[in-house]
């Protein structure tokens, strides 16, 4: 799972965090019907926040993804972030992806 290369803020809003599900060939897993979307965010202190994600196509590309709102990225130093899906064809978990939220001047 990757994060976009872009810097991300402590109150930063609208940052996009996108997974994409493959399966050990790198085929897409088709998220289409899927009855549980999730990313969950391990903050730097430990605590662990499940957001609902939305699909970003029809599903077929196993695309998920969710949008920060104001209080998410409430914390500065490194993140997780990991995929969580129920689908036919497949329920779990992504792998673990890493990030970094930067402080602010002020």
């Amino acid at each position: 799972m990757a994060v976009e290369e872009a810097e991300i803020h402590v109150g930063d809003i609208d940052v996009i965090f996108e997974a994409t599900l493959l399966d050990a060939l790198g085929v897409a897993f088709s998220l289409a019907g899927a009855t549980t979307l999730e990313l969950i965010f391990c903050k730097p202190n430990g605590t662990v926040v499940t957001q609902t994600a939305v699909l970003t196509t029809d599903g077929l590309d196993g695309k998920l993804q969710y949008t920060s709102v104001v209080d998410d990225l409430d914390q500065e130093g490194p993140w997780q972030i990991q995929a969580n899906v129920v689908a036919v064809g497949f329920t779990g978990h992504s792998s673990i992806g890493n990030f970094e939220v930067k402080p602010n001047l002020a």
